[in-house]
């Protein structure tokens, strides 16, 4: 009879448990199943409108859901993933994203749809804002005070209130005073980032902390620029057999039998002038450095710059390998360490 009353005591628990949470992990769950990657955003302090505007230019690659946290760690549950690292993240005011971008790819894609607004009194700064000097296109009168309070040195002139340097005016964790908040909306200072930040994003059973997502696609790509003339210089000290890198190799091995001959008096009709130019200087040279031991010959040394093609041709080719360097695109890149290595 006991054993019959807590049967029917589970039962009855289990029939008060809203059919709306049922759907809910159900459908949680689906979406777990049907995407690649599953994310938990922070959407403390991302206003409705900016949410439900970010939602609609990214509804292509992105869908997004709020749900409680109960919810999606049961749903979590119930599709077998049951860590612990990924369920910590599951506090406070959270949305869930699911998409079949790999994590750093929709990092970058919400970083990409981040908007500004001004801070209201209370709000806490989340970097260092600063006010610039200039105009601040306002009249003196009370404002002045308020200036004054927050150490941030004026000059009235004309009929204008002018900034004196750049002040700073809040550091990260800072709160928001009324002051400055009312101060940063009449200079039309929007220094707040609205953004969705994801703290962690789950994909093929790897976690992966929100920190760790951000990428600076600009360092690695001046460190692949780097590899790729770096393996270039390489190549054309070797003498690599592939066709960018031969030309090179020719003009190189050109300009280094250039200089060979003119030190050796070698003369051919392609290097006779440079030939008898640089050995016209070194005369010069020589007779200047007489002239100036022996004044009693008498002698006037007129200066002679001679021809220097090789060094001409050296600069010639440092200039275009700078503006290759600025015009190099990615698929460059590729098919060029792909021609070099294989």
């Amino acid at each position: 009879m006991g054993m019959s009353t807590q049967v029917l005591k589970r039962v009855a628990r289990a029939k008060r448990i809203p059919e709306w949470k049922v759907r809910e992990v159900e459908e949680l769950a689906s979406l777990l199943r049907k995407y690649k990657v599953f994310a938990i955003a922070d959407l403390q302090g991302v206003p409705t409108a900016q949410l439900q505007q970010i939602r609609r230019k990214l509804r292509k690659y992105v869908l997004f859901k709020v749900s409680k946290n109960t919810l999606t760690k049961l749903a979590l549950k119930k599709v077998g993933i049951q860590d612990e690292k990924l369920f910590k993240y599951l506090g406070g005011q959270n949305i869930l994203l699911f998409t079949d971008l790999n994590p750093f790819e929709l990092n970058m894609l919400l970083e990409k749809h981040k908007t500004y607004a001004p801070y209201k009194p209370g709000d806490v700064a989340d970097k260092e804002i600063v006010i610039s000097s200039g105009n601040t296109g306002l009249s003196p009168g009370p404002i002045l005070s308020t200036f004054s309070k927050l150490k941030i040195p004026v000059r009235v002139q004309g009929n204008s209130i002018w900034i004196s340097k750049d002040t700073v005016v809040a550091k990260p964790g800072d709160t928001i005073s009324e002051e400055l908040a009312s101060l940063l909306q009449r200079l039309g200072i929007t220094p707040k980032e609205i953004k969705i930040k994801i703290k962690a994003a789950y994909e093929g059973g790897l976690v992966h902390p929100g920190e760790e997502l951000a990428l600076d696609l600009d360092l690695y790509r001046n460190q692949f620029l780097e590899a790729y003339h770096s393996a270039l210089k390489i190549g054309v000290e070797i003498a690599w057999p592939v066709p960018e890198i031969v030309e090179l190799a020719l003009k190189k091995a050109y300009l280094h039998a250039l200089t060979l001959a003119a030190e050796a008096g070698f003369i051919t009709p392609e290097n006779a002038e440079y030939v008898l130019t640089r050995a016209i200087a070194k005369a010069m040279a020589l007779a200047s450095v007489v002239a100036e031991k022996a004044p009693e010959l008498g002698l006037e040394v007129k200066q002679i710059k001679p021809a220097a093609p090789a060094e001409e041709e050296k600069e010639e080719e440092a200039k275009e390998e700078e503006e290759e360097k600025e015009e190099l695109t990615e698929e460059d890149l590729a098919s060029g360490l792909g021609a070099l290595f294989g």
